[in-house]
């Protein structure tokens, strides 16, 4: 499923403006699931389209990417961060890695909220969206009688992410830190799902913050 979602991003990057039906041709896919590619990435802010008139009738709807589509495909500065993580693979434990990851997403939530007043669990919620929608993730939280749920649509560590999985503490870190609890990953874009998902029980964050 990623790789077909790449190869349809990857094509609209070459052939950009593209039509459903060149997708279709150029990806090798019945045009209904080139629909169902598009649908997803337009949701995760990665193409858009625009529409070009050709004579009589309705116009073609024609796609591209978006500034944060552009920025998935890898740049020298994410072969830089793979190959920095690497290095600490190779001289770090796995415990001593883990560590450093976990901080840096404990620290991201931390360095936000230090300077603000206690904050109740709405205002934590807000921070955390506000924290991963900076970092280049796309969000959506849900909140239900019972749990809350925080989707990403889009992730600006994927690359690195399906090279050194490690990377995908850092979110998770600042979830746990800023709800002081432990979330539960139910879906993750490196696994072929559309979006990562993070559940966390309402009764699992403390009274005091609700």
């Amino acid at each position: 499923m990623v790789a077909t979602r790449d190869l349809v991003l990857k094509t609209i990057q070459r052939k950009q403006p593209v039509s459903i039906v060149e997708l279709a041709d150029a990806v090798g896919i019945n045009p209904i699931s080139v629909r169902h590619h598009i649908s997803n990435l337009e949701e995760g802010g990665l193409v858009a389209s625009e529409d070009k008139r050709h004579g009589v009738g309705r116009p073609l709807r024609l796609y591209l990417l978006t500034e944060k589509g552009h920025e998935h495909f890898p740049t020298q500065s994410l072969r830089l961060a793979s190959s920095l993580i690497q290095q600490l693979k190779e001289t770090l434990p796995e415990r001593k890695l883990d560590t450093l990851f976990r901080d840096i997403g404990a620290r991201m939530y931390e360095n936000e909220s230090k300077n603000l007043e206690p904050l109740n669990l709405d205002a934590r919620l807000d921070l955390i969206d506000r924290q991963l929608t900076g970092e280049g993730f796309t969000v959506r939280i849900e909140r239900t009688e019972s749990e809350i749920r925080i989707h990403e649509t889009s992730c600006p560590y994927f690359h690195v992410g399906q090279e050194h999985h490690e990377v995908c503490t850092i979110d998770r870190e600042l979830i746990n830190t800023a709800l002081e609890s432990e979330s539960e990953r139910t879906a993750c874009l490196l696994h072929g799902d559309s979006q990562c998902t993070y559940v966390i029980p309402l009764d699992a964050i403390p009274v005091g913050i609700q």
